[in-house]
């Protein structure tokens, strides 16, 4: 898919009243949910461009390149959108944990 087609496809996302939209990635061959984040139109348009996972901080309010400090990359394989148009699925090749604590998943905390 070229750039064009795809600024077209997320020109058509459902983004909430800050821009932002959740995104969630997930191993591309375990399928087990590695974490969740938020991107925006620039964000995912990055991802698409690099083929690195970039979201955006809420938090710093800025760009986050995931493992760009750390080295902690998600290589994206492929990008998913739901079918209400207002939630991302990144299939990634993890390398190393996805979450800041070290774990492979942030998802490792059993609530019920």
């Amino acid at each position: 898919m070229n750039e064009i087609k795809f600024k077209q496809k997320i020109d058509n996302l459902k983004f909430n009243d800050r821009g932002l939209i959740p995104c969630v990635a997930q191993d591309y061959e375990s399928r087990q949910v590695l974490m969740l984040a938020w991107g925006s139109k620039d964000t995912l348009f990055q991802s698409f461009s690099s083929g690195l996972a970039t979201y955006w901080s809420r938090s710093r309010g800025e760009v986050w390149i995931k493992g760009k400090t750390s080295g902690n990359i998600q290589e994206i394989k492929k990008m998913h959108i739901d079918c209400d148009r207002d939630t991302v699925l990144f299939e990634v090749k993890q390398i190393g944990p996805a979450c800041h604590t070290g774990s492979k998943s942030c998802f490792f905390t059993e609530l019920f």
